[in-house]
């Protein structure tokens, strides 16, 4: 089978799943709500970054994000399904590659309508303290925020692909984001700055305090994300399905 029709299959399974179709619209809602909510928060001091507060539910849409990414794979490990998967693509290379671009695609799209959404509903409740955004600004947050989404996804793709297991996949990225990076940055200083959320999210602020600056920062994570991803590949192909 050619990457072509070995994407088709791998897109119809993703579509016709519920599990995976809810890991997108948790991702939008998720990601909307806690923006709106960090927006009534008034900080009330000179450090406030109205961007960062516009998309500051990306911090809790990335774990619907990784989610949908881990169960994407994870699902190929249960009842036998990889060696379906494999008969039919003999290629595991190729194969897993259109598993990546399958979660990838829907990935991205959800990003930018959730960036669109976080905008629109962000600005809404800051009100007057986001008048300072140019719309420079805004597009960026917009598609910074889509491509991060995509790279966390791809991420927990590689990482379920090495494990074999959704929870096993969301039981070490979940607590590393919400616990451990903000442990080791407390404690590591500019260290953190290059860990793939914190580098990653640096595109979400309106002037990033020190480490990479917006783009270079996505780089970063796209780097630990390219490690993510061959990892996976290196396992599909040298272990038994």
């Amino acid at each position: 089978m050619t990457f072509v029709p070995a994407l088709r299959a791998e897109w119809i399974k993703i579509r016709t799943l519920r599990s995976l179709i809810g890991g997108l619209v948790a991702v939008l809602l998720a990601t909307t709500a806690f923006s709106a909510l960090a927006g009534l928060d008034d900080p009330g001091d000179q450090d406030f970054d109205p961007l960062f507060s516009v998309f500051f539910g990306v911090s809790f849409g990335q774990i619907a994000a990784i989610t949908f990414g881990a169960q994407a794979v994870s699902a190929e490990f249960q009842g036998g399904a990889l060696r379906v998967s494999l008969a039919a693509v003999p290629d595991r290379v190729r194969w897993f590659l259109a598993k990546a671009v399958a979660v990838a695609g829907p990935a991205l799209v959800t990003g930018l309508v959730t960036g669109g959404a976080s905008l629109v509903v962000g600005t809404s409740v800051l009100g007057d303290r986001a008048s300072g955004l140019s719309g420079k600004e805004e597009l960026r947050g917009v598609v910074g925020c889509a491509v991060y989404l995509t790279l966390m996804a791809l991420f927990a793709v590689g990482l379920a692909a090495v494990l074999r297991s959704g929870v096993a996949t969301l039981s070490i990225l979940v607590p590393f984001l919400l616990i451990v990076s903000f442990v080791v940055g407390g404690a590591s200083g500019t260290v953190a700055d290059f860990l793939p959320d914190k580098a990653g999210q640096a595109v979400l602020h309106e002037s990033p305090d020190g480490g990479p600056g917006p783009w270079s920062g996505l780089g970063v994570t796209a780097l630990w994300t390219t490690g993510a991803l061959l990892a996976g590949a290196w396992s599909v192909r040298r272990r038994d399905a």
